[in-house]
């Protein structure tokens, strides 16, 4: 199995496959989507995390997610919300040590009961009861 970070798999992407770009990031489709249209929004400068960005690196992913979010809404009516996410260290499910984000669009009825959205990444955590 290849290793995707040897070399860089985000380095070394190809601009055909690029949805989106702007100076400093590209969007491209995920290729293990967890559902239709999700893109992953990659800052071109290799960096691990996300907190390692640059204002100006934050604000051009940020450019492409708003552009990202309204082209898909307009191919596909049934999106209704998104997740908006990245994960930072091997603890936290990052397995590219290139910072990516996801953005996953959502419908009504993906999933039995939406409650929680990113707080799944603990499975436990996920649904609550709201406390008065």
């Amino acid at each position: 199995m290849r290793n995707p970070n040897d070399p860089c798999l985000f380095c070394h992407n190809k601009k055909k496959e690029y949805i989106f770009e702007n100076e400093l990031a590209y969007a491209t489709i995920d290729t293990y989507p967890v559902s239709k249209f999700h893109c992953l929004i990659v800052p071109k400068r290799h960096v691990k995390s996300y907190f390692e960005l640059t204002d100006n690196e934050i604000l051009a992913c940020n450019k492409i997610i708003r552009k990202l979010k309204k082209n898909i809404e307009i191919k596909d009516k049934s999106v209704k919300g998104f997740n908006l996410g990245t994960n930072s260290g091997q603890v936290a499910g990052q397995s590219i040590n290139h910072c990516h984000l996801h953005l996953i669009p959502r419908r009504k009825n993906d999933v039995k009961n939406p409650q929680g959205g990113v707080r799944a990444v603990i499975s436990s955590k996920q649904h609550y009861i709201r406390k008065k």
